[in-house]
């Protein structure tokens, strides 16, 4: 199972990676960047509180619902490509989201700070537990995966709801033509698959842990 899991993220991870470069080498045919697409789409949709700005690292990208601020990588900010306008259409998808008050959106929202807050408790009573019973460190683990699992499965409709606003913006203000749409579906498709095979593997290790402590409670 632990095997597995790691199979189905490096395969996720892999095809990400092929359609991010392949998307990012196809330039659009009217040459506006991600942080031009950002902007009109916004702008479209009463959206002009929202800033648009460039951030460090490859594939950083991301709305930001306290500060109202999208936050895109170098070449998603300043690139042509096929790839850029549909990472930057998927992050204004979310801004898209946050305005609309999407049930899905507002609930991870909520679960960030609890999540986070059982993560850090779990991870403190794992250390106590790893010198105190083999048991009590596996339910902990347990717990840790659960509240991970609630929030993956909460993030999924979010970010394929995005990933279709984005879409559905493009087209509208005609952005992109019936070729570039393909390839926009196929980019924002193979980067919503690395949240599955994220939810998928952590499901295996649970399934695993679970029956790791049956085990141990019939010996």
């Amino acid at each position: 199972m632990l095997l597995l899991g790691l199979i189905i993220v490096l395969l996720a991870q892999a095809n990400i990676t092929i359609n991010y470069n392949k998307y990012k080498k196809i330039s659009v045919h009217n040459k506006i960047t991600g942080s031009e697409v950002a902007r009109m789409i916004l702008s479209a949709n009463g959206l002009d509180n929202i800033y648009v700005v460039e951030t460090q690292g490859d594939l950083t990208d991301h709305y930001d619902p306290k500060r109202k601020v999208i936050r895109l990588s170098y070449d998603i900010y300043h690139g042509e490509s096929i790839a850029a306008l549909s990472v930057a259409a998927h992050e204004c998808g979310h801004a898209i989201q946050d305005k609309e008050n999407y049930s899905f959106f507002r609930m991870r929202s909520m679960l960030v700070p609890i999540v986070n807050l059982i993560s850090y408790l779990g991870y403190v009573g794992l250390i106590i537990a790893l010198f105190v019973s083999v048991v009590g460190y596996i339910k902990i683990s347990i717990g840790i995966l659960f509240a991970t699992i609630v929030f993956q499965l909460v993030t999924l409709p979010v970010e394929f709801d995005a990933s279709k606003r984005g879409k559905e913006q493009l087209k509208i203000l005609n952005l992109i033509d019936d070729d570039e749409a393909e390839g926009c579906r196929k980019m924002l498709f193979a980067a919503a698959l690395t949240y599955v095979a994220g939810l998928l593997s952590n499901l295996l290790q649970l399934l695993r842990l679970i029956m790791i402590l049956g085990y141990n409670r019939r010996d």
